[in-house]
């Protein structure tokens, strides 16, 4: 069944939780450590543009902040429905109006994708609009796969964040320093690269495959295949109805049409009709002059990762922050760990009202011995501080919060490994 609210949380509550949210649970301190980026440029953090969206769609844009204390108060303050993170401009957003007109630029931001569960409606039929299902979620499962190979082999970036958006869809962050200094035309040129489904609603066919085919297409046709029986011919069951096998047979050249339109009469069973649909693939690339590769534009058309360019190419455009509480969903918008990437369910996902209550829950013994434990090692911090690590490990919160701390120390070490090169490069000469 679609779902996409959860059981436990009513929107009309949000505005009594949000208080306690950044009060107690939001993880702070890991936030600053990756938005300042290592403290390597002295105003990284203070000319960040962060925009809040506080109750009735009240836009807050171009708010900046000194340090971590500053940003929590201001959070504390205003208990924002969404956070947005923006790029790192040349001056200090808060006091954009106040710069000589044509000089405040947005100079880096982290090169983003924003995948979208809604840019697939033409290829689901469990689910639509906002509504998501865990038959459908595969997609998304497909794109990261697909998108994490290729930023990661194809353009050598190591520093990729994953994070659930709190409903529909999957953000990415790639925060290696290159990716960050990326003009508007070298993202443009990276999304165009990533992008193979093309044309609106109109389009019928979206994927045109030409020989010899391209690396990339070869390597995302290795991660689809993977999935494509279970998801496309079981879970949507696209050769089942008529009006999604008419879908598909759209799709292959006119004559293989008829010849398999004569062939389904006899043969119902969709994994059958696929068999016969690559059959004659095979068929037609023995024949033809040019390449016919229709059951791998079918393939692609169904299962390749869509994205939303403009998200990517723009360096001032603003993308929903990690740890954004969804309003309509109540969910977190966690960091995803890849190693449990098949596994990831959007559904068990905490929810603002589920953490919150958590924290009311009696402490047990072996959360005591731990808390003994986090405060003689904390003990040069003061008591606030100590409260705010010792609450959302209270909660399920907690492993998402670990796979930021794991994400940011992988930084961290590249980082001290790049400053351990150019020391000992400077000793050289």
């Amino acid at each position: 069944m679609p779902s996409s609210l959860a059981s436990d949380y009513d929107p009309a509550s949000l505005p009594d939780l949000l208080p306690l949210y950044y009060r107690r649970l939001f993880p702070f301190s890991q936030y600053f450590r990756w938005l300042n980026y290592g403290g390597v440029h002295k105003n990284y953090f203070m000319n960040r543009e962060f925009s809040f969206t506080l109750k009735d769609d009240i836009y807050v844009r171009y708010q900046s902040f000194t340090t971590q204390n500053e940003l929590e108060k201001e959070m504390q303050k205003m208990n924002p429905y969404k956070i947005d993170i923006g790029a790192v401009y040349s001056h200090r957003p808060n006091q954009h109006n106040t710069v000589k007109s044509g000089t405040f630029q947005a100079l880096e931001k982290e090169l983003v994708f924003d995948i979208d569960m809604t840019d697939y409606d033409d290829v689901r039929s469990c689910c639509s609009a906002a509504d998501i299902c865990s038959k459908c979620w595969t997609l998304m499962t497909i794109a990261i796969r697909i998108l994490d190979r290729a930023l990661r082999d194809d353009f050598g970036f190591q520093h990729l964040l994953w994070v659930y958006s709190g409903r529909r869809g999957v953000h990415c962050w790639v925060c290696d320093e290159a990716a960050r200094k990326l003009s508007v035309a070298a993202r443009s040129a990276v999304a165009e690269y990533l992008s193979l489904v093309k044309g609106g609603d109109e389009t019928v066919k979206k994927v045109v495959l030409t020989d010899p085919i391209h690396p990339l297409i070869r390597e995302s046709l290795a991660v689809v295949e993977n999935y494509f029986d279970q998801y496309a011919i079981q879970d949507q069951d696209i050769l089942g109805r008529k009006e999604s096998v008419d879908k598909v047979l759209a799709l292959t050249p006119e004559d293989v049409k008829k010849e398999l339109q004569q062939d389904f009469q006899s043969e119902k069973k969709p994994g059958h009709r696929w068999e016969l649909i690559k059959k004659q693939a095979i068929r037609k690339q023995g024949t033809a002059k040019k390449g016919q590769h229709f059951e791998k534009e079918i393939m692609l058309q169904y299962c390749y990762p869509r994205l939303d360019v403009n998200v990517s190419k723009g360096v001032n455009h603003l993308l929903k922050s990690p740890f954004s509480v969804h309003p309509k969903t109540g969910r977190i918008s966690v960091p995803m760990d890849l190693k449990e990437l098949d596994t990831f369910d959007p559904f068990s996902v905490p929810t603002i009202s589920l953490i919150c209550a958590e924290l009311d829950r009696p402490r047990t013994g072996e959360e005591e011995e731990k808390m003994d434990e986090s405060q003689d090692k904390e003990n040069e911090k003061d008591a606030a501080e100590r409260r705010k690590i010792r609450d959302y490990k209270r909660t399920s919160l907690a492993k998402y919060v670990k796979h930021l701390d794991q994400f940011l120390d992988g930084m961290a070490r590249s980082w001290k490994g790049e400053l351990l090169k150019k020391s000992d490069l400077q000793k050289e000469f």
